[in-house]
């Protein structure tokens, strides 16, 4: 059951990331680095304004559901009756989905193919530069199981 949630959450992602660039990369241009952020706005591709407003419903869009959706399937569908139950299977489901993010969005989709491409920032490729890159993986391999301890915590705290 577990594998099925993190490839739900693969997909959640996978829609997440196909509908934010449906009309160009420029939707989800709040997930690049800074220098690319001031250069599309520099082109008047998009305002500052618009900028954020995407981030916040993107955000909203792609985190409400993988940390609220993630506990919900772990504790009444999967039944984790324990901290350490809930924590190895959150662990697990959000491993999958950072993973799937990591090898096949950041470094398939957005390094080796167009779809990404924001035309007037070619020359600030790559967006992931290995800083960043480092600090996703560090997010994969510490944030995310941080946050299933801190959800498993407060659930029994609940209980």
């Amino acid at each position: 059951m577990i594998i099925l949630e993190g490839i739900a959450m693969c997909f959640w992602l996978l829609i997440w990331c196909t509908v934010g660039i449906s009309n160009g990369a420029v939707g989800l241009v709040s997930l690049f680095e800074k220098d690319v952020q001031e250069r599309v706005v520099e082109l008047g591709l998009i305002t500052e304004e618009k900028m954020k407003k995407n981030a916040l419903i993107y955000s909203l869009a792609l985190f409400i559901p993988v940390l609220a959706g993630v506990p919900l399937t772990v504790y009444l569908i999967n039944g984790a009756d324990s901290f350490m139950s809930g924590f190895l299977q959150m662990t697990a489901v959000f491993l999958i989905g950072n993973l799937f993010d990591r090898l096949f969005i950041d470094w398939y989709w957005v390094g080796h193919t167009k779809a990404w491409i924001i035309e007037g920032t070619e020359n600030l490729q790559p967006y992931i530069p290995v800083k960043a890159s480092v600090k996703k993986w560090i997010g994969t391999i510490i944030v995310f199981p941080m946050y299933a301890a801190l959800i498993a915590w407060v659930v029994e705290l609940i209980r």
